[in-house]
């Protein structure tokens, strides 16, 4: 049975558990998504969609976050459905991030919404602050394993992210890009 096949089946079950979750405040949800950040199997999954459903700006139906993801800036976090993240991912998304359906996101990949000022050479680079640049990742992706998908990227529906690819700025429709940084390569 497929993952949406088997959330379909017990998507009452899961909107009665996050009703539940719902009634704990805020801070100790995200306290608790910490905790399971590391659960292992359907438990792992079922609790993390729950938690990651209730704290995210939005989130779909189907969502799949594997053990050992790190999200900040949940708040400003909009996932489709049908999207899986595996392990070992890091998601900023203090600047906005907006993730669309059946996307994949393959372990170790960086995806940031944030990056460092450093135009003032009078100011040390840690000390300028950052820059807030709305990432977005249209329907029907692949991002392959440990990309790093920067600010203000904009990755087209139907694109493939080569494994490694360092991408910044625009993603052109069913287009693979890879390399660092990333070049289109083919359309598809």
């Amino acid at each position: 049975m497929r993952g949406r096949d088997k959330f379909n089946k017990y998507k009452s079950l899961i909107l009665f558990l996050m009703k539940i979750f719902l009634l704990f405040p805020t801070r100790v949800r995200i306290v608790m998504f910490e905790f399971f950040r590391m659960t292992n199997g359907t438990k792992g999954l079922v609790i993390r969609y729950i938690l990651f459903k209730t704290l995210s700006k939005n989130c779909g139906d189907n969502v799949s976050i594997h053990p050992n993801v790190y999200f900040f800036g949940l708040k400003n976090l909009s996932v489709g459905n049908n999207v899986s993240i595996h392990p070992m991912c890091y998601i900023d998304a203090f600047g906005m991030i907006e993730i669309g359906d059946d996307v994949s996101i393959a372990h170790n990949t960086t995806i940031v919404s944030t990056e460092h000022k450093f135009d003032n050479l009078e100011i040390n680079i840690k000390d300028q602050g950052v820059l807030y640049k709305k990432t977005i990742i249209h329907s029907n992706v692949w991002i392959a394993a440990g990309c790093r998908v920067l600010a203000g990227t904009n990755i087209h529906s139907g694109s493939i992210l080569a494994a490694g690819a360092v991408v910044k700025e625009i993603v052109e429709k069913n287009s693979i890009y890879g390399g660092v940084p990333a070049k289109l390569i083919r359309k598809r």
